[in-house]
């Protein structure tokens, strides 16, 4: 459950600070209401209390989360920008990911 309870951490960190960079963007890139920008710092703030969240230290929650930043940006380019990655992106992401996994979850004495 500890295990489940971290990564789901991870997400919903992921998705505050992808989504809300990503209003930000729209806002200056693509000439969007001001507005998303307002929304979009908002959620970047949440962002950073939703990963103080994690039980270890601010060295591993971060680069642990970096790894799965990389992966929801991809994932968040897929849904919202029609990015298809190529087998070295999805092969970057796997080695990322299992990287991360011997960081935040191996066990130490």
């Amino acid at each position: 459950m500890a295990i489940t309870k971290t990564i789901l951490i991870f997400i919903v960190a992921g998705l505050c600070e992808i989504g809300g960079g990503y209003l930000v963007w729209l806002t200056i890139k693509d000439g969007k209401s001001p507005w998303l920008a307002v929304l979009g710092s908002a959620v970047l703030i949440l962002y950073g209390f939703v990963a103080t969240m994690q039980t270890s230290n601010f060295a591993r929650v971060y680069a642990t989360y970096g790894g799965f930043f990389i992966m929801l940006s991809f994932l968040w380019a897929y849904k919202f920008d029609n990015f298809i990655p190529d087998k070295f992106d999805l092969i970057g992401v796997a080695i990322v990911l299992i990287g991360v996994a011997i960081i935040y979850f191996a066990p130490r004495s």
